[in-house]
């Protein structure tokens, strides 16, 4: 299942069922755009009428508004698309037990045998979008098969407001004939690699012997090689798999050119990765840094901690000694703190050399963290953010993203 031009279609509902408008925005020429003033100036989601226009998800809204100049841009509103994700999920629930969500807009349904209760599958599935639809105003996309991937193809066909099947019996007719590029997990990179190999079609993929593909692209090849014969085995998994780590980045509004503000940036993303391992009672042996320059090259680089841990402060430290070692001194357009290797929280092997006192830490991050949980995360702050420009919570989505003062905004 997946809804089509989320972002736009949810914001398209919200005004027409909420603020009074009467301009759909999804009959227009529209997106969702960040702000460029802020570094996040593309477009994020598109309407049917843009895409007539070439207009790309992904593309900067200069390019958007030079292909498109009557194009209207709407702000992103994530708390919005929160809401109508989870509300969307809980009405799949009522199909099936075992819903996997793919993404804030997407998901898979394993309904096997419930023929009996919904109707054979492109009938529950006509009857699941119809409802989608009718109770909550949006349209979506449902691809039917015998596995993920095949669903998931399916589901990408011809839109909006469709059902399609993708049976094995049916992947030489529909799936074959189509660009490699559009098969899942084949990227920009892995396009250009088998092109230099003659292959141009998810069938020719199919048809290339798995041998020349491994040799070529290594595990990935073979992987893809399965995709493009239909097989997968992964299963529909409700429960959602441990995080193998947890990072933050942020894109900054200015170009950072002193080591004190990106340090500044850097504990901001510390506090809100310390705090997310604390909340699910992880701690983190390896800590990485990333920096991307104004030039959009990325460079990154990782140490390991003396011992797991979940400290603001010594993730924080840890992330400026890195800095120092990688930083070149080019200006800087987003950082991002990255903690990896997870733990439970083993006890901390005592050194008689190092003096810092961790209990202390670690109760002010536990005070910091029943403050803001109760009354909020600006609730309190280091005295260092108080006039910074800098959020001290920073990294995930913006705040300024999170909600829409739509008195600022022309509602039609």
């Amino acid at each position: 299942m997946d809804v089509n031009s989320a972002f736009l279609s949810w914001e398209a509902v919200y005004r027409l069922e909420h603020l009074g408008g009467t301009l759909d925005l999804r009959t227009i020429p529209s997106a969702v755009g960040g702000d460029m003033a802020k570094r996040h100036g593309i477009i994020l989601a598109k309407s049917p009428a843009a895409k007539k226009y070439g207009v790309r998800t992904g593309e900067s809204i200069v390019e958007a508004k030079r292909k498109c100049p009557e194009l209207l841009l709407v702000p992103p509103h994530y708390g919005l698309y929160e809401r109508a994700s989870g509300a969307l999920m809980e009405l799949l629930k009522e199909y099936s037990p075992q819903v996997e969500p793919f993404s804030i807009d997407e998901a898979f349904l394993d309904m096997t045998g419930a023929e009996a209760l919904f109707g054979e599958p492109v009938e529950a599935g006509n009857a699941l979008k119809d409802r989608i639809r009718r109770e909550l105003g949006f349209t979506v996309n449902i691809g039917i098969s015998t596995n993920k991937m095949l669903a998931k193809m399916a589901s990408d066909f011809e839109k909006p407001d469709k059902v399609h099947t993708l049976f094995p019996e049916e992947i030489e007719e529909k799936m074959w004939p189509m660009p490699v590029r559009e098969l899942f997990l084949v990227g920009q990179a892995t396009e250009k690699k088998l092109a230099q190999l003659g292959i141009r079609t998810i069938g020719q993929l199919a048809r290339t012997d798995v041998g020349l593909l491994h040799a070529h692209l290594k595990k990935h090849g073979e992987v893809i090689w399965e995709f493009a014969n239909g097989h997968d085995v992964s299963l529909v998994e409700a429960e959602p798999q441990d995080n193998k780590g947890y990072g933050n980045s942020t894109t900054i509004a200015f170009d950072v050119t002193d080591a004190q503000t990106a340090k500044h940036v850097l504990l901001a993303l510390s506090e809100t990765v310390a705090a997310r391992l604390r909340k699910h009672g992880k701690k983190a042996e390896l800590i990485s840094v990333e920096i991307k320059g104004n030039d959009l090259q990325t460079v990154s680089h990782q140490t390991l901690l003396p011992a797991p841990s979940d400290i603001t402060y010594e993730i924080h430290q840890a992330a400026c000694r890195l800095f120092d070692e990688l930083w070149d001194e080019s200006p800087i357009r987003l950082l991002g703190v990255r903690a990896g290797r997870l733990g439970d929280g083993e006890a901390r092997q005592l050194n008689i050399f190092d003096r810092t006192d961790y209990e202390k830490l670690e109760r002010l991050d536990a005070a910091l963290d029943y403050i803001r949980k109760r009354h909020g995360q600006d609730a309190v702050m280091r005295a260092s953010f108080l006039d910074s420009p800098i959020d001290h919570m920073s990294g995930g989505i913006s705040r300024e993203k999170r909600t829409v003062d739509y008195t600022k905004e022309k509602i039609e």
